[in-house]
Protein backbone atom coordinates (compact mmCIF):
# COMPACT_ATOMS: atom_id res chain seq x y z
CA UNK A 1 0.00 0.00 0.00
CA UNK A 2 1.02 3.73 -0.33
CA UNK A 3 1.97 6.02 1.71
CA UNK A 4 -0.99 7.65 3.47
CA UNK A 5 -1.36 10.90 5.02
CA UNK A 6 -4.07 12.17 7.54
CA UNK A 7 -5.37 16.26 7.98
CA UNK A 8 -8.35 17.42 9.76
CA UNK A 9 -10.66 19.81 8.14
CA UNK A 10 -14.13 21.57 9.17
CA UNK A 11 -16.78 19.66 6.88
CA UNK A 12 -20.49 19.27 6.72
CA UNK A 13 -21.64 17.43 9.76
CA UNK A 14 -22.54 14.46 6.77
CA UNK A 15 -19.25 14.35 5.67
CA UNK A 16 -16.69 12.14 8.41
CA UNK A 17 -14.45 12.27 5.54
CA UNK A 18 -12.88 11.08 2.61
CA UNK A 19 -9.66 10.15 0.27
CA UNK A 20 -7.53 12.47 -1.85
CA UNK A 21 -4.93 10.56 -4.27
CA UNK A 22 -2.18 13.00 -4.92
CA UNK A 23 0.06 13.05 -7.52
CA UNK A 24 2.25 11.23 -6.40
CA UNK A 25 0.27 8.17 -5.88
CA UNK A 26 0.14 8.72 -2.15
CA UNK A 27 -3.48 9.19 -0.51
CA UNK A 28 -3.92 11.72 1.92
CA UNK A 29 -7.59 11.43 3.80
CA UNK A 30 -9.37 14.34 5.55
CA UNK A 31 -11.18 13.86 8.33
CA UNK A 32 -13.99 15.98 9.74
CA UNK A 33 -13.04 18.03 13.11
CA UNK A 34 -16.91 18.34 13.73
CA UNK A 35 -17.22 14.55 14.30
CA UNK A 36 -16.81 12.89 17.76
CA UNK A 37 -13.52 11.32 17.47
CA UNK A 38 -15.55 7.40 17.31
CA UNK A 39 -16.59 8.91 14.03
CA UNK A 40 -13.76 10.27 12.79
CA UNK A 41 -12.01 6.56 13.36
CA UNK A 42 -14.94 4.68 11.52
CA UNK A 43 -14.21 7.25 8.82
CA UNK A 44 -11.05 6.37 8.94
CA UNK A 45 -11.09 2.59 8.63
CA UNK A 46 -13.66 3.21 5.60
CA UNK A 47 -11.38 4.97 3.97
CA UNK A 48 -8.20 2.92 4.69
CA UNK A 49 -10.57 -0.15 3.04
CA UNK A 50 -11.44 1.87 -0.55
CA UNK A 51 -7.73 2.60 -0.51
CA UNK A 52 -6.74 -1.37 0.10
CA UNK A 53 -9.24 -2.58 -2.36
CA UNK A 54 -7.95 0.13 -4.77
CA UNK A 55 -11.11 1.84 -5.09
CA UNK A 56 -9.53 4.77 -6.51
CA UNK A 57 -8.67 2.58 -10.06
CA UNK A 58 -12.31 1.83 -10.32
CA UNK A 59 -15.50 3.58 -12.12
CA UNK A 60 -18.78 2.34 -10.56
CA UNK A 61 -18.92 4.06 -7.78
CA UNK A 62 -22.24 2.51 -6.36
CA UNK A 63 -20.62 -0.73 -6.62
CA UNK A 64 -17.27 0.62 -4.65
CA UNK A 65 -19.77 2.22 -1.76
CA UNK A 66 -22.08 -0.79 -1.62
CA UNK A 67 -18.76 -3.14 -1.30
CA UNK A 68 -17.51 -1.18 1.30
CA UNK A 69 -20.65 -0.72 3.24
CA UNK A 70 -21.25 -4.13 3.19
CA UNK A 71 -17.51 -5.14 4.39
CA UNK A 72 -18.10 -3.31 7.75
CA UNK A 73 -20.21 -0.27 9.35
CA UNK A 74 -22.40 1.91 7.26
CA UNK A 75 -19.47 5.10 7.66
CA UNK A 76 -18.44 7.12 4.63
Amino acid sequence: MSDVFTALEDLPPSIAGYTVVNPDDTYTIILNTRVTHERQLEAYQHEIRHIQEQDFEKEDVQEIESTAHNVGSDYA
